[in-house]
């Protein structure tokens, strides 16, 4: 709550029961670079970065689907002059990868964009946790504590980051290198979250979708994962996304019951939320969100209000 005791938007979207899936922002690619702040509300355009290293970066993201994220270690103070870190993953499916490096120019981390294979492979996963204060009062106020809980446990696995979409979902966790969006995360439950990833399975209730897909087919996961109860981390494979019309679209997933592949139909609309959503907005927003039409594996389909198959002979859930 602020001083003045009206609600964050966190707070409103909790309350308001926004739904969380299909709301990861598209990144098939990100680069971390650690950068102790001040953050500006606009990370790469007003954090005293240098303005040659801003220009590059912003024309990386415009020509690739990806992302730059500033990073720092939770509750660490600066330290001036030292060398800092790079991050650059590969979030697509099938390819997940982290390469790391180090630098003192930040200049020099565009020639880490232009190479194919810069840096040293790492293993290691990464967790961040969107801590942008100056641009969502909410990422701090819920974000520091989520990245505080997870570093106590993962010192060298966890940063605070700059702004990664979805500010009313606070806190936002993200998992790399899968691109896996949570939202709403407590600190009790960020730990749970990231063991869960660990043995790759997924937090189903939490998770807003993965980057490296379009948003149609994060709707798809989630529901056919919804119907099932797959929890895997790479199951349900992404094998194809055909738009029949302006707000339907058909997705073709893997792996399904029996190694049959599913086809889910879903359908966007938007909603309007008669409230502001974000703490700095000052006119009431609208968000998109994805219903289920059908879902089908081979000739059996199944009710969107349940999941069950529609034929009565049909005695099992997807």
């Amino acid at each position: 709550m602020t001083s003045a005791q009206s609600p964050r938007c966190a707070d409103l979207a909790g309350a308001a029961g926004d739904p969380l899936e299909a709301t990861a922002p598209p990144a098939e690619r990100w680069l971390l670079v650690e950068h102790p702040g001040p953050w500006g509300r606009h990370a790469i355009t007003e954090s005293r970065l240098h303005p040659a290293a801003a220009k590059g970066f912003a024309r990386w993201t415009e020509t690739h689907r990806s992302r730059v994220a500033l990073i720092r270690r939770s509750g660490t103070p600066p330290r001036p002059g030292l060398p800092r870190q790079w991050f650059l993953v590969d979030c697509r499916p099938g390819r997940e990868a982290v390469r790391l490096g180090r630098f003192t120019d930040e200049p020099a981390l565009l020639d880490v964009l232009a190479q194919d294979a810069p840096g040293t492979p790492s293993t290691e996963p990464i967790y961040l946790v969107c801590a942008h204060g100056r641009h969502d009062t909410c990422c701090a106020v819920r974000g520091r504590p989520v990245a505080a809980a997870l570093a106590e446990r993962f010192p060298e696995r966890t940063w605070e980051c700059t702004h990664v979409g979805g500010d009313r979902f606070a806190a936002n966790l993200v998992l790399l290198p899968h691109g896996l969006y949570y939202g709403q995360v407590a600190p009790r439950l960020a730990v749970d979250i990231v063991e869960r990833y660990a043995r790759g399975e997924l937090h189903p209730a939490l998770l807003r979708g993965r980057s490296s897909l379009a948003p149609a087919a994060q709707a798809a996961q989630h529901h056919a994962r919804l119907a099932g109860g797959e929890v895997a981390v790479d199951a349900l494979p992404v094998l194809s996304v055909t738009q029949l019309d302006a707000v339907t679209w058909s997705v073709l997933l893997g792996d399904g019951p029996d190694g049959a592949p599913i086809t889910v139909t879903v359908r966007s609309r938007v909603v309007d939320a008669g409230r502001t959503l974000t703490c700095s907005d000052t006119q009431p927003g609208r968000y998109r969100t994805f219903d289920l039409v059908e879902l089908s594996e081979g000739s059996v389909e199944y009710a969107p209000a349940t999941g069950w198959p529609s034929r009565p002979h049909q005695d099992r859930r997807l």
